[in-house]
């Protein structure tokens, strides 16, 4: 295992972290025995530093992860879950969620403690709330050690957050299609130049890198060290010098094997100029592979019905470029969940919304017939008709 430092701190963070949001599954619930173990296997082959977060496997996360950690391995790990913040309605509320997890968890002190999901919107809530004022207590009665935050937003977000707190880490997606989506490769050196540890969540976006379709492979094919697709893009993303720790959420102990191996070869800056320039063809060649040409330039926005047109087109192309079709509904399905089960999402942004009102249309550059693909997308990702590339 090769470790890095964590941003300004005295510690050596593992290269790769163990994620606990997609734990092995069995009659739809963790399974313990076989999680377990592959928790006990990363630790034992290096791994320092466990995330979790108070939503995952619908709450049952935190809990697996604290019976998980008993048996001496708690004192080998830096422990980090997140604070539910659209779950955030008052002052009170920190405290409520804070205390709640230390019990799930079994413990009385979370090492790494993340705002979950912080965007544009939500962290000046939390921040009129008093969280910094807050945090500031929960650090000094030894409830939490350092204060972070998770992200998912546009790039013009991020660099108004780093600034506006004494932040001590950051978690950001990133991977090498998302250079230039979400933090990005901008947020990400920003953030490490102003000493915050960088954590990276999604290093093969889903598991939509891990199976390339064959024009994308035929690339790989070609380079002179040949790896799977799985370690181009975690050592893509250990070669940058900004990364602290690289979380996988692995589902089988195969992966975790493969994960940890990949580790012991984590470095910076080891791919070589034509090795990046391997990369950058592949990201092209996904980029490729669409069919609905959005650049993404959001000038159809925004929509009176709330639907989040680029979003979606986006969600329908990857389901094609990265041939996971089921990926794509997943989070088509997700988005419903989080507006009318969780309210992390104030609205419900899905195509269904679409009243084929025409005045996106008027505004887009590509002249996309968007009131057409509308419904087409909402048939093939929710009603789970054959994708098609084009009307």
């Amino acid at each position: 295992m090769q470790y890095r430092p964590f941003g300004k701190l005295d510690f050596q963070v593992s290269a790769l972290g163990f994620g606990a949001m997609r734990l092995p599954v069995k009659e739809g619930q963790i399974d313990e025995t076989e999680a377990t173990a592959m928790l006990h296997y990363a630790i034992d082959h290096g791994v320092n530093y466990v995330d979790t977060a108070y939503p995952y496997h619908g709450g049952a996360s935190e809990p697996f992860v604290g019976r998980a950690l008993r048996g001496g391995y708690r004192e080998r790990v830096k422990l980090a879950t997140k604070l539910p913040s659209w779950m955030i309605q008052s002052a009170a509320d920190f405290d409520k969620y804070l205390n709640e997890q230390l019990q799930r968890l079994q413990d009385q002190t979370i090492d790494f403690y993340l705002l979950h999901s912080l965007d544009r919107d939500s962290w000046p809530k939390l921040r009129d709330l008093g969280v910094r004022q807050w945090a500031k207590r929960a650090i000094a009665d030894g409830r939490i050690r350092y204060l972070g935050f998770s992200f998912h937003d546009d790039p013009e977000a991020f660099q108004p957050i780093v600034d506006d707190y004494d932040w001590t880490f950051c978690q950001i997606q990133y991977n090498y299609m998302d250079v230039a989506n979400q933090a990005g490769l901008k947020g990400l050196q920003y953030a490490a130049a102003k000493g915050l540890a960088v954590v990276i969540m999604e290093p093969l976006l889903g598991g939509k890198l891990v199976a390339p379709p064959q024009s994308v492979q035929a690339i790989w094919d070609r380079a002179a060290q040949r790896r799977t697709p799985v370690e181009w893009a975690l050592q893509w993303i250990w070669s940058h010098p900004e990364v602290a720790v690289v979380l996988s959420g692995m589902s089988t102990m195969d992966q975790v094997k493969e994960n940890v191996a990949l580790a012991d070869r984590a470095a910076v800056h080891s791919l070589s100029p034509e090795e990046l320039a391997l990369v950058d063809e592949v990201r092209a060649r996904y980029q490729g592979i669409t069919a609905i040409p959005c650049t993404n330039c959001k000038y159809c926005m925004p929509c009176p019905q709330n639907v989040d047109i680029p979003a979606n087109f986006a969600n329908y192309n990857d389901g094609i470029a990265y041939a996971k079709p089921e990926a794509s509904r997943g989070q088509y399905g997700w988005w419903k969940v989080a507006h009318e089960v969780h309210g992390i999402m104030e609205h419900d942004i899905r195509a269904v919304r679409c009243v084929q009102c025409g005045a996106c249309e008027t505004k887009c550059p590509q002249k996309i017939p968007i009131s057409q693909w509308m419904p087409v997308l909402h048939s093939v990702l929710d009603e789970g008709k054959p994708f098609v590339m084009n009307l």
